[in-house]
C-alpha cells in the first residue's frame, strides 16, 4: 500500500499532475502537506488536489475544505475526524498514540526530507517501536527493495515523498514501489493479509 506525501517545491511537474499520476497508479492516499501556505493558498491547493484524488486526499493539519481525513504532526493535539493519522519518530511519540487510526514512523532510511530526527530507524527498528495502530514506513523508501524490507517488517504500507515528487514518471515509481511491497507483504493464517489502516484502501 502506497501513500504519497506532497511537496510542491520538489515536484518535477505541476503538483496536481503528479498527484493524478500517483492515484492512477494505485496510491491509496495522498497527504497534502504544504503547511507553509496561507489559508487561501492552502484552500485553493486542497480543492485542486481533491479534484484529482477525491476521497483519497488527507490534509496535514486542519482541512480548509472541511474534509474528514487529517494527518497530524507529533505535537498536534488529537482531533475528531473519520480518519486520523500521526507522524512519530521515536518510542515516546509512539507511546502517546491514543485514538489515531494509523501512524507514519520515520525516518526509516536516510533521507533529505527528514533532517534533524536522529539516525534512521531501519525497518526492524520501526517495527520494534510496537505501534498500537497500523504503521507506515516513511523516509527514504525510494526503491522496490526498500519497500519490500518494510513489508517484511510488518508495515501496513509505505509513505513516499521525494521519490514520487521528483520522478519523471510518478506513476511508474508508485507502481514499482507497490509491486515491491506486495511481493514481500506477510500473510497471516490462511493467507489473510494484515489489516490495513482504517479508511485506507488495500
Amino acid at each position: 500500500m502506497i501513500v504519497v506525501l506532497t511537496d510542491r517545491r520538489r515536484a518535477r511537474r505541476p503538483l496536481a499532475e503528479v498527484v493524478a499520476a500517483a492515484v492512477r497508479a494505485g496510491a491509496a492516499r495522498v497527504v497534502l502537506r504544504e503547511r507553509d501556505l496561507g489559508y487561501a493558498g492552502r484552500r485553493a491547493l486542497a480543492a485542486e488536489l481533491r479534484a484529482v484524488a477525491g476521497d483519497r486526499l488527507v490534509v496535514a493539519g486542519p482541512d480548509p475544505l472541511g474534509g474528514d481525513a487529517v494527518h497530524l504532526s507529533a505535537a498536534d493535539p488529537l482531533v475528531e475526524a473519520g480518519l486520523v493519522g500521526r507522524s512519530c519518530h521515536d518510542a515516546a511519540e509512539v507511546a502517546r498514540l491514543a485514538g489515531e487510526d494509523y501512524a507514519f514512523l520515520s525516518p526509516v532510511f536516510p533521507t533529505a526530507s527528514k533532517p534533524g530526527y536522529g539516525p534512521p530507524l531501519g525497518p526492524a527498528g520501526a517495527a520494534a517501536l510496537c505501534s498500537p495502530v497500523p504503521w507506515f514506513a516513511l523516509g527514504g523508501v525510494d526503491t522496490p527493495a526498500r519497500a519490500a524490507h518494510c513489508a517484511a517488517a510488518g508495515a501496513a504500507g509505505v509513505a513516499v515523498l521525494g521519490a514520487v515528487m521528483t520522478a519523471a514518471d510518478p506513476a511508474a515509481v508508485v507502481a514499482e514501489l507497490a509491486a515491491g511491497f506486495e511481493a514481500a507483504r506477510p500473510r497471516g493464517d490462511g493467507g489473510v493479509r494484515p489489516r490495513p489502516a482504517p479508511g485506507v484502501r488495500a
